[in-house]
C-alpha cells in the first residue's frame, strides 16, 4: 500500500477534526469529529500505531454516546407571536444582525397589518424568528425565517412546517413562498423541508 494513500487518511482526519472545531452546531461538531476519529483509527491501523487507535476509539465511543443522547433528547418547543414593538425581539435581531444579512439581506422589521410574526422557543430559548406577509389568496411570502446557528438541525423547521401546520392554516395560510433565496445552506434547508423550486423561488403547499 502506498505511503501517499496512508498519509491521506491522516490528512483527512486532521481536516475533519479541524473543521469540527470551527462549527457552532453541536450536532455538526459531533458528526465531523466522529468522521475524524474514524479516519484516524484507519490511519493508526495502517501504520500499526496502537496509541492512535486506542485514543481515537475512545473518542469515537464518546461521540457516538453523545450523538445518541442528542437524538433521543426530548426538547420543549413553543411558538409565540410578537409585535414590532417587542424590545426583546429588537435586541435579538440586533445581536444576530450580521448573520441575518447573510440569509435575508433586505429584511427590516416594520409594522404591516397583514404580517404573521412569531418566535420559536426551544427549551425557553429563542431559536427562530419568523416573519411573513400574507396575501388575500393565502400566500405567505417569507420575509424572515432565521434560526440561530446552534439550532440549525432541522428540528425548528419541522416544528414550524409540520407540528404547527394547523396554526399556519388557522391564520389563513395556504402556501408558503420564498420569492428569492440568498443563501445556499438555507436553500438546502428548504429542500429538506419539502419546498419545491419554482422559478427563482421556493413554494410549499399547506392545503
Amino acid at each position: 500500500m502506498s505511503s501517499l494513500f496512508i498519509q491521506g487518511f491522516g490528512y483527512l482526519a486532521s481536516v475533519l477534526l479541524g473543521i469540527s472545531l470551527l462549527v457552532n452546531n453541536d450536532l455538526k461538531f459531533r458528526w465531523l469529529n466522529t468522521g475524524g476519529c474514524v479516519a484516524f483509527i484507519v490511519y493508526g491501523i495502517l501504520i500499526n500505531a496502537f496509541p492512535i487507535i486506542l485514543t481515537n476509539t475512545l473518542l469515537l465511543l464518546i461521540n457516538l454516546y453523545t450523538l445518541l443522547k442528542i437524538y433521543k433528547k426530548k426538547e420543549d418547543f413553543d411558538l409565540l407571536e410578537f409585535g414590532t414593538d417587542a424590545t426583546l425581539i429588537a435586541k435579538f435581531l440586533g445581536f444576530y444582525e450580521d448573520d441575518i444579512k447573510e440569509y435575508f439581506p433586505e429584511f427590516i422589521l416594520k409594522e404591516a397589518e397583514n404580517d404573521i410574526r412569531f418566535v420559536v422557543l426551544r427549551d425557553i430559548v429563542i431559536a427562530n424568528v419568523f416573519v411573513a406577509s400574507l396575501t388575500e389568496d393565502g400566500t405567505a411570502e417569507v420575509k424572515l425565517n432565521y434560526t440561530v446557528p446552534k439550532y440549525r438541525d432541522y428540528k425548528v423547521g419541522r416544528f414550524i412546517f409540520d407540528k404547527e401546520k394547523a396554526y399556519l392554516v388557522s391564520k389563513g395560510v395556504k402556501r408558503i413562498v420564498y420569492n428569492r433565496v440568498d443563501n445556499k445552506s438555507h436553500e438546502q434547508f428548504l429542500k429538506v423541508m419539502g419546498f419545491e423550486k419554482i422559478g427563482g423561488g421556493y413554494v410549499k403547499e399547506l392545503l
